[in-house]
């Protein structure tokens, strides 16, 4: 089974999944997952690989979130101020 990380960086090589995707599949609080992320990142990268991000985007009015740097999901857009956001999407890739 291996570790929390060990889990998310499992499912996240097999296919692209956002926070609330990754929480229900480990029975993780969503915050939970947001804090390991950043850590996913670095362990990846020194295995050679990276985890991607495909930026999130809103609902509403179609708006992405291209140039956030976090890897938290955003709460709300600024340009309609709604917060039916979808994503951001991760995943977990090889470099070769």
């Amino acid at each position: 089974m291996g570790t929390i990380r060990q889990q998310i960086i499992a499912l996240l090589e097999r296919q692209p999944m956002d926070v609330v995707a990754i929480s229900q599949a480990l029975g993780i609080r969503e915050k939970e997952t947001v804090i390991h992320l950043p850590h996913i990142a670095k362990s990846v990268a020194g295995r050679g690989g990276r985890l991607r991000v495909r930026p999130a985007r809103c609902e509403g009015c179609g708006y992405e979130f291209k140039d956030r740097r976090r890897l938290s999901p955003p709460s709300r857009c600024p340009r309609c101020k709604t917060s039916r956001i979808q994503g951001p999407w991760y995943e977990v890739s090889q470099n070769r």
